[in-house]
């Protein structure tokens, strides 16, 4: 009788040991506002792209990580000659595809050769204008020779631009993309969710999660519902600070508050009448109420900045005393361009609640010095279109994401369209420098000569505003890219 209980005791172990390894959960349901136009993080400067695919289905060479700093990737190690110019990168072994070809240093070449190609579309190509050959030197082995020295290199290679791609499956890559990373493309439901899955062949350590859903909800009342009825399990970038303090007193929920890489601005068609003239973007700078826009559109979460760079970084620069809210002073600079009546203009609005919030606040004090800015709230596909591709706008609000940016203002034909040699030749006296004091010097030059020319109108740093069941780790509380990463995400046992 007694054997009999010894063994009911260890089978109801057993049952209860497979119903917790049968229970334990692998799968995890993210939601986002914005659904990527399409999947090709080289192709696009929609930052919804690297926020699914960016360390989950993509690599680079290197990587970053949670707290912003760069990480080897696919390269396992590299390389650089004395003279700075020569980067020699050895690639790690037992690398595939998820359609199950080997990576190797073809692939490598062929990535960054296509990124800095004549007809490329890479939305970041300047990253790799200053590579002057790519060689391969054996299968494992990637030699990269740059026409000058380049500091930001190893920095640069991180960026979801500049991912490894194969030629086999570049073809369908918008629809269907085949990369490296520990999940692989599952399914697309347009307009509703993104299905990856676990790649079991992932060369490095098999993730906990091993399927994940991305679910796409642009309305924040909507947002506020799923979230509140556990039908996701977390949502990245959520949208209703307004709602964050019911989240914060649930105890099913835990909220994180981090920061981006987002400098959120008023960007401004330099190119075109009237913007032009360098009085009108004063005056715009000092017609708007920074901490107005912050405390209405975010309900307090955000940094007020004065130039294009962010906060956070040992680098920045305090400029926001350069354009303090004062709407006579704008109206006076106003009256010296030539517009005492002010005058008329358009303001394209992206769908994210800080551009369509904000925008209604922005176009109220602009009113006050005499702008009439129309809005015009437009999907990502038709500003990538019409405003990013075409330049055919006044006035737009958008969240540059990109991490250390500021380089853009040296591209006259990027879509604010700021011409400025000495600009140009700063930044380009930027990228061959690696001395540490030197680049900082040269960085703080470069914030401060952007806000003196008023380019754009210099909002705040965006919040990362993060809502996940208590249960779930390793959601990223700061964004230093834009992504998601699965690989770090796990739940309580």
């Amino acid at each position: 009788m007694k054997q009999f209980a010894k063994l009911a005791m260890a089978s109801a172990i057993a049952l209860a040991a497979g119903i917790g390894a049968a229970d334990a959960k692998e799968d995890v349901i993210i939601a986002m506002q914005l659904e990527p136009p399409h999947l090709d993080p080289t192709g696009a400067a929609a930052q919804a792209i690297d926020s699914v695919l960016y360390a989950n289905v993509f690599e680079g060479l290197t990587r970053f990580m949670g707290d912003g700093s760069v990480v080897p990737a696919l390269a396992e190690s590299w390389e650089i000659s004395e003279d700075g110019k020569t980067y020699t990168f050895k690639l790690r072994e037992g690398v595939t595809f998820h359609d199950g070809t080997t990576m190797d240093a073809e692939d490598v070449k062929f990535s960054l050769d296509r990124a800095r190609a004549e007809d490329s579309t890479n939305a970041q190509k300047a990253l790799f204008a200053g590579i002057e050959s790519v060689e391969v030197v054996d299968p494992q082995t990637v030699a990269v020779t740059l026409t000058e020295p380049q500091g930001s290199f190893l920095f640069n290679l991180a960026w979801g631009d500049a991912v490894i791609v194969a030629p086999e499956s570049i073809d369908g890559i918008k629809e269907t993309p085949v990369g490296t990373g520990p999940y692989v493309f599952k399914d697309w439901v347009k307009g509703d969710k993104i299905v990856l899955a676990a790649y079991p062949d992932y060369w490095g350590d098999a993730p906990a999660i091993k399927d994940a859903t991305f679910k796409f909800i642009s309305d924040p009342t909507a947002a506020f519902a799923a979230v509140m009825a556990e039908d996701v399990d977390a949502f990245a970038g959520f949208p209703a600070p307004e709602n964050l303090p019911q989240f914060e007193a649930d105890p099913r929920f835990k909220v994180l508050v981090g920061s981006t890489e987002g400098e959120t601005i008023l960007s401004t068609n330099n190119n075109m009448e009237p913007f032009d003239n360098k009085n009108v973007r004063k005056a715009l700078a000092h017609a708007i109420n920074r901490q107005e826009i912050i405390d209405g559109a975010m309900y307090g979460y955000g940094t007020p900045i004065g130039t294009h760079f962010a906060p956070h970084n040992p680098d920045y620069v305090d400029l926001t005393g350069n354009s303090e809210y004062d709407p006579e002073l704008a109206k006076q600079l106003l009256a010296d361009a030539g517009y005492p009546d002010g005058f008329e203009t358009t303001l394209y609005l992206p769908p994210p609640s800080y551009a369509r919030r904000g925008g209604e606040i922005i176009a109220n004090q602009l009113a006050q010095v005499g702008i009439t800015a129309k809005i015009e709230n437009v999907e990502w596909a038709q500003w990538l279109e019409s405003v990013f591709k075409g330049k055919n706008f006044g006035l737009t609000i958008v969240s540059h994401t990109e991490p250390m940016d500021i380089g853009i203002y040296a591209r006259p034909d990027y879509y604010f369209q700021y011409d400025n040699p000495a600009f140009q030749d700063l930044i380009a006296q930027l990228d061959v420098t690696a001395d540490p004091e030197q680049r900082s010097a040269l960085v703080k030059e470069a914030q401060q000569t952007i806000a003196d020319d008023y380019v754009n109108g210099y909002l705040f740093q965006l919040a990362m505003l993060s809502v996940a069941k208590e249960g779930l780790n390793g959601l990223w509380e700061n964004a230093p890219t834009a992504a998601t990463d699965l690989s770090q995400m796990s739940w309580d046992e």
